[in-house]
């Protein structure tokens, strides 16, 4: 899929195109492994997304707008001048449904439990340790991930006691992503924002890419030791 990209738009990286998916703009099928799938209309819609910020600077707000009209079938108003809406509507399945559900769900405590498997203690202990925290009575998705890397943490004998450096380690990044795009977070215009958090996105994904390559080097020496 980025090999059809990176010629028209050289800045194209994978990390764009999660923070994209997770916007709603594209959906990619999954295979049984998680594999994302793109076909030929999803790459069309990369396509428009793409030419629309770099030639227009349009705010994903707006292009999102202009998506979901070409995916009720209608021809979107206002588009800018030399811009074709020749992409196809997107077919709107239970599947889609669902995904687009599971962006915005609202978790009790229970639900939490229940679908990360972790016991009352376990997130009783994560939230005195302000590893995940309730908004407004309920959790997000992102509270989710964490008890779930926990539960499978806990299996090694690590517990959210031992976790807390992790979320030091992840306020000192976040602060290195802050002063990487305060220039754009500056701009208080849309796109300048829309753009603020792309790019915060990026620098994030190549931060944890380097914890790892740090944390597998060393690791690679226990197997040479």
């Amino acid at each position: 899929m980025l090999a059809q990209l990176t010629d028209e738009f050289p800045s194209v990286s994978a990390s764009k195109i999660r923070f994209f998916e997770e916007k709603g703009l594209v959906t990619p099928q999954r295979t049984a492994a998680g594999y994302r799938q793109f076909t030929e209309q999803d790459v069309e819609r990369l396509r428009f997304v793409l030419a629309l910020q770099r030639d227009h600077y349009l705010p994903l707000k707006v292009i999102r707008d202009y998506l979901a009209a070409i995916d009720r079938g209608e021809g979107p108003e206002n588009l800018p001048a030399g811009v074709s809406a020749s992409i196809a509507p997107r077919a709107v399945d239970s599947e889609l449904t669902a995904e687009h559900a599971g962006r915005v769900r609202k978790l009790t405590e229970e639900q939490l439990r229940v679908e990360s498997g972790a016991s009352a203690e376990l997130v009783e202990s994560l939230l005195s340790f302000g590893l995940i925290a309730a908004r407004r009575g309920h959790f997000d998705d992102h509270a989710l991930k964490v008890t779930k890397a926990c539960v499978a943490l806990a299996s090694h004998g690590l517990e959210p006691r031992h976790l807390r450096p992790f979320q030091a380690a992840a306020e000192r990044e976040f602060g290195l992503v802050e002063r990487a795009v305060a220039p754009l977070t500056s701009r208080r215009d849309a796109a300048s924002q829309a753009r603020a958090a792309e790019a915060a996105r990026e620098i994030s994904d190549l931060c944890l890419n380097l914890h790892s390559a740090l944390v597998q080097e060393r690791i690679a020496h226990l197997e040479t030791s």
